[in-house]
């Protein structure tokens, strides 16, 4: 046994089963009920707001759920490109170059593999997330048993 516990090897392992399995898919069932995600942008990573914000779609969601609604909780993505493009070009300024040295396609290669980075980066997030609160209410509902 590792002398220190390590969440995230647990989480990954348990929510990579949770969804091969399906248990995000909507069921088909039932009157249809779903929230789109509001994109996070893609210049960084979550914080309490996402956090608060998320919790409640999360509570609003299942409930729709254990209520027999077919509930889809939608991801968005990224819709702040100017906001990613000035990282990117401070990224650029740091390391002695800029966009206009890089030229136009290299330097829109460089965005999309900074938004693959920080985009999977909170995706994973959201999921530790998501898992987080899961642990909770499940831990909540059986101290009140």
């Amino acid at each position: 046994m590792d002398k220190a516990f390590s969440p995230a090897d647990i989480e990954s392992r348990i929510y990579a089963r949770w969804e091969a399995s399906g248990y995000f898919a909507p069921s088909g069932n039932g009157p249809s009920y779903s929230i789109v995600i509001p994109p996070p942008n893609v210049t960084g990573t979550l914080h309490m707001g996402h956090a608060f914000q998320d919790t409640i779609m999360d509570a609003l969601i299942r409930y729709r759920r254990m209520s027999g609604f077919n509930t889809l909780w939608q991801p968005g993505t990224d819709h702040a490109g100017i906001a990613t493009q000035m990282v990117v070009e401070r990224q650029l300024n740091a390391e002695g170059s800029s966009r206009i040295e890089l030229g136009r396609e290299a330097f829109l290669e460089r965005v999309w593999r900074w938004k693959e980075q920080s985009g999977g980066q909170i995706a994973q997030q959201m999921r530790r997330l998501e898992h987080q609160i899961v642990r909770r209410l499940a831990a909540g509902l059986r101290q009140r048993s």
